[in-house]
């Protein structure tokens, strides 16, 4: 079974909380267990991917969008969309700098990710949250 749900949120620091709230909720709805490290990890990744919108994205947009779908083998996919047009890259990161690791937790505990190009409606940042087996 295929469950989506979606919600924006606005563009507010405050907003990678709730963020965090409504997928962990929406998760747990759809019977993942609050022990389960594939909801653990939905978190972490849809806090960085949010995260990155806030701190990145497009000085005049108001709203990004999160969305998060549970698939029938207990993965889940996440995505988290904005008008923005700059992908997001990793970068090399020193040990002394305090910012720009995001992504590269993201590379390290999704099984995939990627962008999708909107074309003049953004992008949207995807990642697959491998269930536990």
């Amino acid at each position: 079974m295929l469950r989506r749900n979606s919600f924006r949120l606005p563009r507010h620091p405050a907003s990678v909380g709730l963020a965090r709230r409504r997928v962990r909720d929406h998760l747990a709805d759809w019977g993942h267990s609050p022990d389960d490290s594939a909801l653990a990890d939905a978190v972490l990744l849809v806090s960085e991917l949010a995260t990155n919108v806030v701190r990145h994205g497009p000085l005049l947009e108001r709203e990004f969008e999160v969305a998060v779908t549970a698939l029938a083998d207990g993965s889940c996919l996440i995505e988290v969309s904005d008008e923005g047009q700059v992908e997001p890259r990793l970068r090399i990161v020193t040990e002394w700098e305090e910012a720009g690791r995001g992504l590269h937790l993201v590379e390290h505990i999704a099984g995939a990710w990627g962008v999708w190009n909107r074309g003049r409606h953004g992008k949207t940042v995807w990642a697959l949250v491998l269930a536990n087996t």
